[in-house]
């Protein structure tokens, strides 16, 4: 897609039917189809998707939630998250590695009008941005060993991070950090390339190795002050669209497997002596295994995309919501999302292997991906956590909170 593409392509933006969604999906189903291209050579071969994340912002993908008044044409989350579950089938790592991106400009848009006029016109210019929130450990719950500090010549930043996804792909890295004096935790957005940052490519993991999901360094990072927001997100529907993004390419992955248990089926010509004989794809026992993979599938999207229409609910001013029914709305509707929908995918990237022989676990086809990309982005955040919380709430009436931070535990030694 050329820069002109990106100057020109002006969604249906408020018409959240399904033609409008039509429009969309066949604007980007090019370049999705260019990113499914060598997927699975790249996580083969270790190789970073820069080409692929630049293929996307010349498409426009990475500014469809600007609001208007700052010059977008902003889509619903239902269609920004049917659209990254598209995405993510064709290549998991590049839907995964925009979540960063994505949640700061939902964040933008919670900042005052004059943080708003600063950013929003560097996502409409193609600028994305990367997370830097997590440390490996050793820090105080609701606080971060990474420090904004007042020197003589301006903010400093200074810390290590890990997980940032996205980062190392970003214009921009949004670095959450706390301050001497000041209470809670702040946003540091600072430039990927300043002098100080450094961003490594050591993510570990045996799932979506190509996320840039590693370590970062900050070394007397200078910060702009005007760059630096306090982090506020109790009662805010940001919890739930940060998860809603993984969900996403959770069933991407699930589809993408669905895809390739109905390609093997289709093109598989050896067949077993324990078998009908037949041609697997006309073997019924075989159809069925296919059948039930794919109806797992379609039982995941059905309840990401079913969440994503209650997220557009909570934001709707005609329905009337005050600030807590738009959070419960949203939040518990994400919640029970993020019970249901993982294990649906987990049994279809397994059972892919049921509908195939021996020769499926041959490491040069690398079908086990599905289940290890599938594994890696479900374990973001527990779910055991998440349906106590929905129980919680059905037993008792307790409204869904959540302590927004990762650290030592208290009383931890």
């Amino acid at each position: 897609m050329s820069t002109e593409a990106l100057a020109t392509f002006r969604p249906s933006a408020q018409q959240h039917t399904e033609a409008a969604y039509q429009e969309l999906l066949a604007h980007f189903s090019q370049v999705f189809a260019r990113i499914a291209q060598g997927a699975t050579e790249r996580e083969q071969q270790r190789i970073l998707p820069f080409e692929q994340v630049q293929w996307l912002k010349d498409a426009g993908f990475t500014t469809l939630r600007v609001p208007a008044s700052h010059g977008g044409s902003p889509i619903s989350h239902e269609h920004l998250f049917r659209l990254l579950i598209e995405l993510a089938a064709a290549d998991s790592n590049v839907a995964h590695l925009l979540r960063s991106h994505f949640s700061f400009v939902e964040t933008i848009g919670l900042q005052p009008q004059e943080f708003q006029d600063r950013w929003f016109p560097r996502v409409l210019a193609g600028e994305i941005f990367g997370n830097a929130a997590t440390e490996r450990g050793g820090n105080a719950l609701g606080s971060t060993n990474t420090k904004l500090v007042k020197t003589d010549a301006g903010w400093v930043l200074r810390g290590e991070k890990y997980y940032t996804t996205g980062s190392i792909f970003a214009d921009w890295v949004v670095v959450m950090a706390t301050t001497e004096g000041v209470e809670g935790r702040q946003y540091a957005v600072v430039e990927r390339h300043a002098k100080g940052v450094e961003i490594l490519d050591d993510w570990d993991g045996f799932g979506q190795p190509l996320t840039g999901t590693g370590t970062a360094i900050f070394t007397d990072v200078a910060v702009d002050e005007q760059n630096i927001i306090q982090r506020k997100v109790a009662s805010t529907l940001e919890p739930a669209f940060f998860q809603l993004c993984l969900l996403s390419v959770l069933v991407g992955i699930g589809k993408a497997a669905r895809n390739e248990a109905a390609r093997i089926v289709a093109t598989r010509t050896r067949t077993f002596n324990t078998g009908s004989g037949a041609l697997f794809k006309d073997d019924p026992q075989i159809q069925e295994l296919v059948g039930r993979l794919a109806s797992n599938v379609f039982a995941a999207e059905s309840i990401v995309v079913s969440a994503a229409r209650d997220l557009d609910a909570a934001l709707d001013p005609s329905l009337g919501l005050n600030a807590e029914e738009a959070f419960l709305r949203a939040e518990l509707a994400v919640q029970q999302a993020h019970v249901a929908a993982p294990k649906l995918v987990l049994d279809a990237t397994s059972e892919l292997f049921d509908v195939t022989g021996a020769s499926a676990v041959s490491t040069s086809k690398s079908l086990d991906r599905f289940w290890r990309n599938a594994r890696t982005v479900a374990t973001h955040n527990p779910v055991a956590f998440k349906a106590r919380s929905v129980g919680d709430y059905f037993i008792n009436g307790t409204i869904p909170t959540g302590l927004h931070s990762i650290g030592e535990a208290k009383g931890a030694k």
